[in-house]
């Protein structure tokens, strides 16, 4: 290994004029770089060699350089930065794997790089959050896109939403995002929320229906989807996409007489504690008071239509009277369940109540089987 770094080494590299020549050595001096056996010295001379490559005035011996010494995690930090602050040439595939590069690094590369220095940030193997985030404040649309398409990275769910805020329009972000292993219940609703406004736009426009037609319409699309999200998601996921919604206007009565009419009591209880401003612990005791007196004054407080309390507490009743069997598909049973009781009984009601009921949940049942 000494006799290929030596002192003649260095001179022939300042003397000779031949960049081909130069790149040859580049390649073979970065190979060696950080073997196994170096001494002091020779791990000092090997250094020096670089630094002085890194600064070559060839662009095809700083790039022979770049390629040959991006994946190895021994070369000096500053000579790490040197080719990482390089021309796009050199300074993106080094950029986008070297692991000597520190998280500092990479958010001045994101503060200060082109989109192109941005964009190999966003696609290294792993992206911290602290990186990710500068990466959604700073980043071109490009370098925000490769970040949500690298599973490697996290990417908070508030990064998520500022990168909707920044591109809300933007379906280089929107296609990643969608297609992440894992979506908070937060992002995903906006999701929902902003497709349905696009698609609202296509059906005006493509089929010449009147606006509030397609807005019905969008609304029960969207409605299905965002209470498809629920499933998963914990007590404080719930709470906060609750708050979203109702932030969002799209906590509507319709979605909370859905989310009751198929059994889920948590996401119908901080729906309605969201509605009436009072702590979610208040509205269960309204909505589960055993005289059966509490429903009715939550619910005008909540703002909800007054020809939704029947339905409400019928399907209250029912939830109450409607357990789990604990078999397979317990759940798609236990929704069905619920649904033919609800309609059973609110037939004893009828009128335009029950046209009404009808009709918010007629696009329920072919879900509940």
């Amino acid at each position: 290994m000494s006799e290929n770094l030596t002192p003649g080494d260095v001179q022939r590299l300042l003397n000779d004029s031949s960049p081909e020549t130069r790149a040859e050595m580049a390649a073979k001096v970065a190979g060696q770089f950080g073997a196994a056996g170096l001494t002091a010295s020779e791990r000092v001379l090997a250094e020096d060699i670089v630094r002085i490559m890194a600064k070559d005035v060839a662009v095809r011996v700083r790039s022979a350089l770049s390629q040959s010494l991006k994946t190895n995690p021994h070369i000096p930090h500053d000579v790490a930065v040197s080719l990482a602050r390089d021309i796009e040439e050199i300074a993106l595939p080094f950029i986008e794997v070297s692991t000597v590069l520190t998280d500092a690094d990479l958010i001045e590369i994101v503060k200060s790089g082109s989109a192109e220095k941005q964009t190999a940030v966003a696609r290294r193997p792993a992206v911290s959050e602290g990186v990710a985030d500068m990466l959604v404040e700073k980043g071109a649309e490009t370098a925000v896109a490769a970040l949500m398409a690298n599973e490697g990275a996290e990417v908070s769910a508030k990064a998520m939403g500022r990168a909707l805020d920044r591109f809300p329009t933007s379906v280089a972000i929107q296609t990643p995002l969608v297609n992440r292993a894992k979506l908070p219940v937060t992002v995903a609703e906006r999701l929902v929320a902003m497709v349905s406004e696009k698609l609202r736009d296509q059906l005006v426009a493509k089929h010449e229906l009147p606006l509030d037609l397609a807005t019905d319409i969008v609304l029960q699309s969207r409605e299905r989807a965002t209470y498809a999200l629920v499933g998963g998601a914990g007590e404080n996921e719930l709470m906060a996409l609750v708050e979203q919604l109702r932030h969002g206007g799209r906590l509507t009565p319709s979605l909370i007489l859905r989310s009751l009419c198929l059994g889920d009591l948590p996401f119908f209880e901080a729906a309605m504690a969201s509605m009436a401003q009072i702590p979610v612990t208040n509205a269960r005791l309204l909505i589960h008071d055993a005289g059966r007196q509490g429903l009715k004054p939550l619910a005008e407080k909540a703002g909800l239509p007054p020809t939704l309390y029947p339905a409400m507490r019928v399907a209250v009743d029912v939830a109450h009277e409607t357990d789990f069997d604990g078999g397979d598909q317990d759940i798609e049973r236990h929704r069905r369940r619920m649904l033919e009781r609800i309609l059973t009984q609110f037939e004893e009601i009828g009128g335009e109540d029950l046209n009404y009921l009808l009709a918010k949940l007629s696009d329920l049942q072919p879900h509940a089987h």
